[in-house]
């Protein structure tokens, strides 16, 4: 009996080591209207983060993924026709213990007449830990009309200090997920792991 409690302990501890990473919800919306693949310019939703490093970051992550769809980005400073606009939102907030898990074995019975079993169960936590919520938005717009012709949102959550909490790799992330399968089903929410 001894052997098959600690069998089953193990087990559980394997399972809970085996979680995947964080996943990644996205949305997109759109005129249901063949988008022309042509020069693009990418640029920050508030003109004021145009020359910081962080987004600079953002925009190349951008740029990229829309290369591999056709675009090409206008250069330098140049304005072209069509613009993606770029928002990458962050928040943080308290999430539940982290290293929370629990174990047990239950019994049955056995034998006619006869029966028996046992049951252990523990459960161990650490503190709350803190998570980060990041968000990119990226609208295709006219720049002669200010009409947006495309939209992505792309949400993912993961426990801050983590590899999967890093800004850059989180956007990397989410805009592939946001590209996939471009321009995608209008108004419907998916899931991407």
């Amino acid at each position: 009996m001894r052997k098959l409690m600690i069998a089953a302990m193990l087990g559980t501890l394997t399972l809970a080591g085996c979680a995947s990473g964080p996943s990644t919800q996205v949305t997109r919306f759109h005129l249901n209207q063949p988008i022309a693949r042509g020069q693009i310019s990418v640029e920050p939703l508030l003109p004021a983060d145009r020359n910081s490093p962080e987004f600079q970051t953002y925009a190349n992550i951008v740029g990229n993924q829309l290369a591999q769809l056709g675009f090409t980005e206008a250069p330098g400073l140049a304005k072209s026709e069509q613009v993606a606009v770029v928002q990458v939102d962050r928040a943080f907030f308290d999430g539940p213990p982290r290293s929370s898990f629990s174990f047990g074995i239950g019994g049955g019975s056995f034998g006619y007449h006869g029966g028996g079993g046992a049951s252990v169960g523990t459960t161990v936590a650490g503190k709350p830990s803190q998570n980060v919520s990041t968000r990119l938005i990226v609208q295709i717009k006219r720049r002669s009309d200010s009409t947006t012709v495309w939209e992505g949102r792309a949400e993912t959550s993961s426990r801050f200090g983590t590899p999967e909490s890093q800004p850059a790799d989180t956007v990397q992330r989410l805009a592939a997920a946001m590209f996939r399968d471009f321009p995608g089903v209008s108004g419907r929410t998916i899931v991407v792991k």
